[in-house]
């Protein structure tokens, strides 16, 4: 299941290109990358996500009759481009950096290889969902190095910008280390725990907010999580101990509390000694509300008893880096280096590979960037993913690709795992600038 499906979730100005394409008999093999210029300070390391999305789109693009009847009465386009999009089947090879890896700027996460009108079409949605996935996971592993150990769950699915989003950001932020999401979508089309507790809503249909309580608790007895700051924090903490033993007698524990206002690690602090001294020991304190891993350091730091972390607009919004500065750009056509010279945006030419050296510790001290076969120290991070149209590799799980991240993140230099900043070399191989020396000489703008 997805929100969104239509091949038509693309850019005009790719069926416009490709109209272009057919007309001239443009078809050679075109070699595009994805990749992000130089991330924002805030942004010191990123994790890839989105290859598997990405790799499904590829697998399943087809356009309808209803696409191109649309496309038909539009008056845009000719009858060649039709019958080209009509028998459209994905069969370019991809290379890629696998989900949950540390990357850099300029380092390609995704490249394409294809005749060049196929090439060329998949652009905008490959960018779609590379860029938001690569966004989130990036924002969410912040997080998760500064959480200190604490559960985080994704809460932001009503302050995404879609439903689609919501649903991504619930996988990228798990493949980046959290415990889950209260998206029920990401439960289902990915596997992502699904976690839950209850609204003030429940609480205010209640003229008793301990009756609120007890009937949430026999309505839903498993994991029960009480949101108890709908009034006064701390009374709501005294009811829950007073309803502690009434429940047992039942059978029913109260696992933990959420709080969602409020000075949350005064509050926690306070509800801590309430639940300690009424011998509620072993119920967890969550909280949620403007959590992001500023305040998660914080937290941290003064050592609240804080046990996990509902995050939502923060994540899903990504709100101190709303976007990352991504392109998806041609290397090379009909065997040739081809590459931008924008001023500010200029590229590096060619099919490139990445090796990435550790120090003996086995953290990351460095990376270089170079054409394609070329010979560097280091091990090569860019795998061939997808061949001819077919997957090369199975797909991994997404344990796997958490498991990935959890790798990569520990390897991480010491600055970059305390969120400081810090230049990460990633040096230009004498092959790749040769290249582009190259790639100069055989355009004539």
């Amino acid at each position: 299941m997805t929100p969104v499906s239509s091949p038509l979730t693309t850019d005009l100005y790719e069926l416009n290109m490709v109209q272009a394409y057919l007309d001239r008999g443009e078809c050679e093999e075109a070699v595009f990358e994805f990749f992000v210029r130089k991330p924002p300070a805030r942004r010191g390391f990123l994790l890839a996500a989105g290859l598997e999305d990405s790799l499904g789109y590829l697998e399943t693009l087809r356009f309808s009759s209803a696409d191109l009847d649309w496309l038909k009465r539009s008056g845009r386009f000719r009858d060649n481009l039709l019958d080209y999009l009509a028998g459209f089947r994905f069969a370019g090879d991809v290379h890629a950096i696998p989900e949950g890896t540390v990357c850099f700027g300029y380092e390609p996460l995704l490249r394409v290889t294809a005749p060049l009108p196929m090439a060329q079409l998949v652009e905008s949605r490959l960018i779609n969902i590379m860029h938001y996935q690569t966004l989130v996971a990036s924002k969410a592993a912040r997080m998760v190095l500064a959480a200190d150990g604490k559960a985080l769950s994704d809460f932001g699915l009503r302050t995404a910008h879609g439903a689609e989003a919501g649903l991504y950001s619930a996988r990228a932020s798990y493949i980046a280390g959290f415990a889950g999401a209260a998206n029920v979508l990401a439960g289902v089309n990915y596997g992502v725990p699904v976690v839950g507790t209850m609204a003030h809503s429940f609480v205010q249909t209640h003229v008793s907010e301990i009756q609120a309580f007890e009937d949430f608790a026999r309505a839903r007895p498993q994991d029960v999580i009480l949101l108890i700051d709908t009034y006064d924090t701390e009374a709501g903490a005294r009811k829950v101990v007073e309803l502690a033993p009434k429940l047992e007698k039942d059978g029913i524990s109260i696992r933990g509390v959420r709080i969602d206002s409020g000075d949350l690690i005064a509050m926690s602090r306070k509800v801590r000694r309430i639940f300690d001294d009424g011998g509620c020991k072993n119920v967890i304190i969550l909280v949620s509300g403007g959590v992001n891993e500023d305040t998660l350091q914080t937290m941290a730091r003064e050592k609240a008893p804080i046990d996990g972390c509902g995050i939502g607009v923060s994540l899903d919004v990504s709100t101190d880096v709303p976007a990352l500065d991504c392109a998806y750009k041609l290397q090379e056509y009909a065997g040739i280096p081809r590459r931008k010279r924008s001023e500010g945006k200029a590229t590096w030419p060619g099919r490139k590979q990445v090796w990435r050296s550790y120090d003996a510790l086995g953290r990351m001290v460095g990376d270089t960037l170079s054409v394609e076969g070329d010979t560097q120290k280091g091990e090569t991070i860019i795998r061939q993913v997808m061949r001819g149209g077919k997957r090369a590799l199975s797909a991994p799980t997404l344990t796997q690709i958490r498991d990935q991240a959890v790798r990569d993140l520990a390897r991480l230099p010491e600055p970059l795992r305390r969120l400081e900043a810090f230049d990460y070399p990633v040096m230009i191989a004498d092959k790749l600038k040769a290249l582009a020396v190259e790639a100069d000489r055989a355009m004539k703008p």
